[in-house]
């Protein structure tokens, strides 16, 4: 399976850039899609045939040049991995003395935009790119998509990708092309909480794992590698969790 064209976003640090790594020792070509050209261009610099391609998924004009440029220069998209996003507490707040509501309709949408929005406008752009057969489609959710977390958008707007990536599987199953969600529990080493969690806080994390201990980006890279490959071609419509046993399997 090798020389394929993989599309990543978030592919710069965390999960998508340890994605990006197992990709990069098939020999695929990746394309690395964020908001951050530095730190895009910084993962770039490290990986085989790497592409970085600085843009705000959020905005469909952004969106729209992604796909001209990568219809341009390659054409067809063999696997999209969708790695981008975050809990909303990393944006900037709604003004001081807003209002509760407000702060509640803020942190919604940041999270909307975030993790649900990025990952549809993307997809639709670029799913009659995906090659038909053996095109991979690959959605990135979260344990609070199953039982909720601090941040309740957070947790609903990962859970917004289930039935759209069952409905996809559908719709794109005829042509060969699978869809499937891989749903972490607890990783360290990403940006996801900013300057980290507290000790009692990762303790905490922890214990509630069967194996007793954290996620690594590479637990999670690896199984969107093997969800992306040829090995995989039944696996459609699913969601894999990758969480220590911290969340029974349902």
């Amino acid at each position: 399976m090798a020389g394929r064209t993989v599309v990543i976003t978030g592919g710069g640090t965390g999960i998508g850039l340890a994605a990006a790594r197992a990709f990069g020792r098939d020999g695929d070509t990746t394309i690395l899609v964020g908001r951050r050209e530095a730190v895009l261009e910084r993962a770039a610099a490290e990986l085989p045939d790497a592409v970085p391609l600085p843009a705000d998924l959020a905005e469909p004009a952004e969106v729209a040049r992604v796909e001209s440029v990568i219809a341009d220069r390659f054409g067809t998209v063999d696997v999209l991995v969708h790695s981008a996003g975050g809990n909303g507490g990393l944006e900037p707040g709604p003004p001081d003395g807003a209002g509760r509501l407000a702060a509640t309709a803020h942190q919604w949408t940041v999270n909307f935009r975030a993790n649900t929005l990025s990952a549809v406008l993307l997809t639709e752009a670029l799913k009659d790119r995906l090659a038909s057969p053996g095109g991979r489609l690959l959605f990135l959710s979260s344990i609070a998509a199953f039982r909720g977390s601090g941040s309740s958008g957070y947790g609903a707007s990962k859970a917004a990708l289930h039935p759209y990536a069952f409905a996809l599987a559908r719709e794109l199953g005829p042509r060969g092309v699978t869809v499937n969600v891989v749903a972490p529990g607890f990783v360290d080493d990403t940006g996801f909480f900013g300057d980290g969690v507290t000790e009692e806080r990762r303790r905490t994390l922890i214990a509630e794992t069967a194996n007793g201990r954290a996620g690594e980006p590479g637990d999670v890279a690896e199984t969107l590698h093997w969800l992306a490959s040829h090995a995989a071609g039944h696996v459609t419509a699913q969601v894999v969790q990758v969480n220590g046993g911290a969340e029974r399997g349902r």
